[in-house]
């Protein structure tokens, strides 16, 4: 969605087919034999094209085999979403069991893995912000411990004050909105905590002051997915594919047909807290959804 409106970070200036990750069988290739199923990704460019073309033309280095037993059309869900929520938290921010857990931006597709990555991995307390009210409430059942709803025109520091009252001290923070959510979750921080930055939502832009950054000895870190070496994402894949096929990750994911992608993209700036998979002709439906 992003990409169509022309917000994403990093853009081409003509014209190219997008997408950058797919489920597919091999038709051709030096390392694997016809017909296996293959968890891809692609940098799509003017001159490369991306996965919504029929074919693609993948090099074998970015190819990764889908284990027995996954659901394809979930498997390609949870690619760069998944990679998103787990990198920051488990290899970035170092998660460790006991600790408490801030993601900001939760009630999106990143943010409740996030949430349910963080409760699987031993964190002692979970806490979910986002505005959604109707989403924030569906974080519980995924292994939120709590949630706080963001307020339109509140001050950081308002935020702060009830988030603290939620929270407490938090050791570890995703934060998939930037701005002042950040700038609030940045005063709940505890001392040598580890604040992992994936999106923007709620502005480019944060005041982080110096004294509070040293005083806390915090450590800020940037995630992008698209600079990640896609060899460095096979462990991850592996182990969300795992939990997906133990029923022990739940998506909310809906099929839809290539000629939809224009209302799909809309239902995205809409915020629908839904991951939308294109399938092939005739596979999809406009009201099939399924929850895994």
């Amino acid at each position: 969605m992003a990409i169509a409106s022309g917000t994403f970070h990093s853009m081409h200036g003509a014209p190219y087919v997008p997408g950058s990750e797919c489920v597919g069988a091999v038709l051709d290739s030096d390392r694997y034999p016809p017909g296996t199923l293959m968890y891809a990704e692609c940098h799509a460019s003017p001159r490369t094209p991306g996965t919504f073309a029929a074919q693609v033309l993948v090099a074998d280095d970015n190819l990764l085999a889908l284990p027995d037993g996954v659901d394809p059309v979930l498997a390609a869900a949870v690619g760069n979403a998944g990679v998103a929520a787990f990198a920051p938290l488990i290899e970035i921010g170092g998660l460790r069991p006991g600790d408490a857990v801030l993601v900001l931006g939760a009630t999106g597709t990143v943010g409740k893995i996030a949430v349910q990555i963080a409760h699987r991995s031993g964190a002692g307390r979970v806490i979910g912000v986002g505005r959604n009210r109707a989403a924030l409430a569906q974080l519980r059942g995924l292994g939120a411990d709590a949630v706080v709803e963001l307020r339109a025109d509140e001050t950081a520091d308002e935020l702060a004050d009830r988030l603290l009252a939620v929270t407490g001290a938090v050791d570890v923070v995703l934060d998939g909105v930037y701005g002042p959510p950040l700038e609030a979750a940045l005063q709940v921080c505890a001392p040598r905590a580890r604040v992992v930055n994936i999106g923007n939502a709620a502005g480019a832009t944060a005041q982080v002051p110096a004294g509070l950054l040293r005083g806390k000895q915090l450590t800020l870190s940037g995630f992008a997915g698209l600079h990640i070496p896609f060899q460095e994402k096979h462990d991850v894949l592996s182990w969300l594919w795992t939990a997906i096929r133990r029923d022990e990750l739940r998506l909310d994911v809906r099929r839809i047909a290539l000629e939809q992608l224009p209302a799909a993209w809309a239902a995205q700036a809409d915020s629908s807290h839904e991951k939308y998979v294109v399938v092939p002709d005739g596979a999809a439906s406009p009201a099939q959804q399924e929850t895994n």
